[in-house]
């Protein structure tokens, strides 16, 4: 192995990780510390969406950071991408962990590709391929055994969470389509550290900042408030970007998949949370599909929607 692939596979695999246990650290905020979605998303967005910028003016300097914002079509474009693509998976995959646990709700969240394929046989129409078929066949079945582990006759998650949850996933499907000239002209880091601030901004609207009551936050209630922020949201979206300068884009893209994973196990270990043996089969199927999908892709098209996660 080169040793220009080590620095690449570090920094996807702690990036992924922040990712999946900042899920479940946002979890223990929701149902112990009784801190508001609403509250967390806007701060989270905010803090991390600034500190991104930071990083790019600091590395690529002040004109890669200010000159998207003062073109109007860009801008424009970029509004939307912040309010129903990065605010609208951010929302969604917090209110799924807030109603149910976040192993469940990062696994509904990678629902995304099924959304993609039905979005693009809707807009060109034409014969499901035996691959996509495939894909969404082991979705459904791994989403089924997820929700009910392996009973029909009652859910083993609520279902406002499973509501959020496909809600989620169908958010990234819109942020994965939607993203793609803007980061490939603009430049990830950039696009995404705007898109954090407008989407933070908008929802700052239902729930101010400063209007949370703290006086009840222990050390640890602050600590894990600051690994949400900076090591589940900045640094990992940083690293995981960091990585495509080392890593072919499908050898990210599955590596990826230690975000749902790191969920699943610091959910199981740390919080207790309840997961069956058909529901583990069920998330599987899910990281499954995504693998089938990802190692069949032309490397080139892999690359080019790599850029928008």
């Amino acid at each position: 192995m080169a040793d220009r692939t080590w620095p690449g596979l570090l920094l996807v695999l702690t990036g992924t990780i922040c990712w999946g246990v900042g899920g479940t650290v946002s979890q223990y905020l929701f149902q112990e510390a009784d801190v508001p979605v609403t509250w967390l998303v806007s701060v989270r967005l905010l803090l991390s969406g600034a500190g991104l910028l930071f990083l790019a003016w600091m590395f690529r300097g002040r004109a890669a950071v200010v000159r998207v914002v003062r073109d109007r079509r860009a801008l424009g474009s970029l509004i939307l991408f912040g309010i129903f693509g990065m605010l609208g998976v951010q929302y969604t995959y917090m209110a799924s962990i807030s109603e149910g646990n976040a192993a469940v709700a990062t696994l509904l969240q990678y629902s995304a590709p099924v959304f993609i394929i039905a979005w693009v046989l809707l807009r060109q129409p034409a014969e499901v391929t035996k691959r996509e078929g495939t894909a969404v066949m082991m979705a459904l079945s791994g989403t089924f055994l997820l929700l009910t582990n392996g009973s029909v006759s009652a859910l083993s998650v609520p279902v406002p969470a499973v509501l959020w949850g496909l809600l989620s996933g169908a958010a990234l499907a819109f942020y994965t389509l939607y993203a793609g000239p803007l980061l490939r002209e603009w430049g990830s880091m950039t696009v995404i550290g705007w898109a954090m601030l407008i989407g933070g901004a908008a929802v700052a609207f239902l729930h101010p900042p400063w209007q949370i009551d703290t006086s009840a936050w222990t050390l640890t209630v602050l600590a894990y408030f600051l690994f949400v922020v900076f090591f589940g949201t900045m640094l990992a979206f940083w690293f995981y970007l960091e990585s495509l300068r080392f890593l072919k884009p499908q050898v990210t893209s599955v590596l990826g998949s230690m975000e749902p994973l790191s969920a699943v196990v610091t959910s199981i270990v740390w919080l207790q949370i309840a997961f069956g043996g058909w529901q583990m089969l069920g998330g599987a199927l899910i990281l499954g599909m995504t693998f089938y999908l990802t190692l069949g892709k032309p490397p080139e098209k892999a690359g080019q929607e790599e850029e928008t996660a």
